[in-house]
């Protein structure tokens, strides 16, 4: 939706360029605009097949704005415009595609959930072909609202087209008179009204097809409004069109004035960060509102990671100084257009929750039913599943879960990690060992007791839970690496299944008896990447007198260690967000930390060993060390559980070595990613 220019810098470009407004598709053009995530796909014949075969078919009103473009020449093509070129000759010509104040809110409106408007922006009254749509947005226009809450379920696609028989116009006509005078505009206005309530950025599918990702999207409005304060209004409407940020903002007040809390200034208006949840910034606090994965995905996330620091306040463990306190917790509610708070801890079940029938609970007779039990079993439910398949996200169109933390100062890793030193790296990857070490150490809830049957696996409910999970994830790899794509090679996508075992539980069986088993497992932060880890500046902590523990960049010793006089050394003062907290092998936190922390660097990787201290694998008996060689490597357990990951972390090995675009067979992208990882065996 973005605007575009063309320079041509010697050679005719075409005898004429072909240019059609927006709304009018062009004869011989057909738009499939994907009911799921939005994706625009757009079926056209060639340049030269279309002025050889369609052109001759329009009539004088469908013909296009015609020109011809010669060297030195520049064209403007506007936001939206239809345009076919064809080059008779050899030409050199530079294209800009570009985003300015003109165009921003149609790039952030393009940006936005759901199909209907999408199909308007690019089709016009084509993009509406039944008669319930029609009169929803009659209705809609009527009642100046700017959201439709119309779905429609029963088809996944739809194609649009022009008639071969339009030569006079008369289908785009007959389209506008059931509209009564509501007529086509381009105009952000109008094509508003097409966007659907019901669906909402952090809960809907983000459209494959699109430039940027939902992260990257984010942090581009984030950084506009905090670079760009001049635009802020225009930035503000924009945000509104993409994120629905008027509503979370109205959220976000609900909560802090029902928790005695300053609400966030002018400037705090947008979320921060570029997580799977809006975050805000007001004061001392951070408020974090829950919506990815809808209501019932909520409630688990925060009723883990709340039953983590009930824990957490419990044991004699470091790691509590380097995690955020939490302040408040509880479900905000909109009732007829007001809100209401729920104040919850995470235990029990909330009032709220069982009144409105909305979901059933498994964990019933659990202190924490929303605990890490409970979320192991709704990824049991969901394992295998599609984001949009694992439940109905619109179950959350009314009721957040939110948690209030302390507010850390510093900057997080990802916005210093070109300017800092290696030695305040190296010790970013020795504290990072040692606070990993003391995550994967803390008691795991409500385990089961172990029998102590040598030779085979723990078949108590939980770990079996656990298992199976790991096998429905297993199921349909071969289908999910090929909607990834690229960069994964496509040779290495078809021998997945020789690669992967079927039956994942090999993987345990090799173990010396149930108790090792039961040890292999414990709590996974799961997110431990750059922008969860907080810095702060050396020198601010000792003028502040603000610290309290030491850290790894004070201890004598430690590599690179700085004079607290100079002001640009950094040191690691939190990890942040431990709402995807569950319950696995240690080496599943390596992974992101490795790929995004460390992005692929082994000399990191070693130091942070050197502080973890803890074996990432638990022993197995000798008769099974041969039998299952392959399944006792930690380099092959690695890179299966990245193979099953639910995230594309593929896509970063394949980005970060670039060389294993060309390999033949995983075993190579095993030793070249994760092979260091067989000479340790923890301390």
């Amino acid at each position: 939706m973005g605007g575009s220019k063309a320079l041509t810098v010697c050679g005719k470009r075409q005898l004429w360029w072909a240019l059609y407004p927006p709304g009018r598709v062009p004869l011989g053009v057909t738009v499939h605009v994907n009911d799921d995530d939005g994706d625009v796909n757009i079926d056209t014949p060639s340049s030269l097949q279309w002025w050889l075969d369609f052109y001759p078919l329009l009539g004088d009103n469908d013909k296009p704005i015609e020109c011809t473009q010669l060297p030195g020449e520049t064209i403007y093509v506007p936001s939206g415009w239809w345009h076919c070129v064809l080059n008779l000759e050899t030409t050199i010509a530079v294209t800009q595609n570009f985003v300015n104040s003109k165009n921003f809110e149609f790039v952030c409106l393009d940006m936005a959930p759901g199909y209907r408007h999408k199909g308007v922006c690019r089709a016009g009254w084509l993009a509406i072909d039944d008669d319930d749509d029609i009169e929803a947005i009659r209705n809609n226009a009527m009642f100046s609202e700017n959201n439709l809450s119309y779905s429609d379920l029963d088809r996944k696609e739809r194609s649009i087209q022009s008639p071969i028989n339009s030569g006079d116009g008369s289908n785009d006509i007959h389209k506008s008179d059931c509209f009564g005078n509501l007529e086509y505009s381009y105009s952000i206005d109008f094509l508003a009204l097409f966007l659907d309530k019901e669906r909402d950025h952090y809960t809907s599918l983000w459209c494959s097809g699109s430039s940027i990702g939902q992260r990257e999207m984010r942090d581009w409005l984030w950084k506009l409004w905090i670079g760009r304060p001049e635009l802020r209004d225009l930035i503000w409407k924009g945000a509104c069109l993409a994120l629905n940020a008027g509503k979370w903002y109205d959220r976000v007040k609900a909560i802090c004035t029902f928790n005695e809390l300053p609400s966030p200034v002018h400037d705090e208006k947008l979320p921060v960060g570029t997580g799977s949840n809006p975050v805000y910034l007001t004061g001392d606090y951070v408020v974090k509102i829950f919506a990815e994965g809808g209501l019932e995905a909520s409630l688990y996330g925060l009723g883990t990671e709340l039953e983590f620091h009930n824990l957490l306040n419990n044991q004699n463990s470091s790691i509590k100084n380097y995690i955020p306190s939490v302040l408040a917790s509880g479900i905000l509610v909109s009732e007829h257009g007001s809100f209401r708070v729920f104040p919850w801890d995470g235990r029990g079940i909330p009032e709220v929750i069982t009144s409105s029938n909305l979901l059933s609970v498994h964990q019933t007779e659990a202190d924490y039913p929303f605990g890490v039990w409970g979320k192991k079993e709704f990824e049991y439910q969901n394992a295998g599943k599609q984001l949009h398949e694992s439940g109905d996200c619109s179950k959350s169109s009314y009721m957040w879960p939110y948690i209030v933390t302390e507010r850390c100062r510093g900057r997080i890793f990802a916005d210093l990690r070109d300017t800092l030193s290696l030695g305040d790296v190296l010790n970013l990857a020795s504290f990072l060992g040692e606070q990993l070490h003391n995550l994967h150490v803390l008691p795991i809830p409500g385990a089961s007791q172990i029998n102590g049957n040598a030779g085979r696996i723990d078949h108590s409910a939980e770990w079996r839970l656990l298992i199976t999970i790991l096998n429905r994830e297993r199921k349909d790899i071969l289908n999910h690496l090929s909607e990834w794509g690229d960069p994964i090679p496509a040779n290495l996508i078809e021998k997945v299944d020789e690669y992967v075992p079927h039956d994942l539980t090999v993987l345990f069986n090799i173990f010396e008896n149930e108790t090792e088993v039961h040890k292999s497992w414990t709590w996974i932060h799961s997110d431990v990447m750059d922008d969860n880890i907080y810095m702060a500046p050396s020198t601010s902590a000792y003028l502040s007198g603000e610290r309290n523990t030491p850290h790894p960049a004070e201890k004598s010793g430690a590599a690179g260690s700085k004079s607290n006089t100079e002001k640009e050394s950094w040191y690691p003062s939190h990890i942040l967000d431990f709402s995807d907290l569950t319950i696995g092998e240690p080496i599943l936190d390596l992974i992101p930390l490795y790929l995004d922390v460390f992005r692929g660097d082994s000399h990191l990787l070693t130091q942070f060993l050197k502080s973890y201290k803890l074996p990432l694998m638990r022993k197995t008996s000798p008769s099974k060390a041969v039998e299952g060689k392959r399944y006792h490597q930690l380099s092959y357990r690695a890179m299966c559980y990245c193979i099953l990951h639910k995230d594309n972390v593929l896509g970063a090995i394949f980005s970060l070595w670039k060389e294993l675009r060309t390999a033949t067979s995983w075993e190579e992208v095993e030793e070249k990613v994760w092979g260091n990882l067989n000479n340790y065996s923890g301390i």
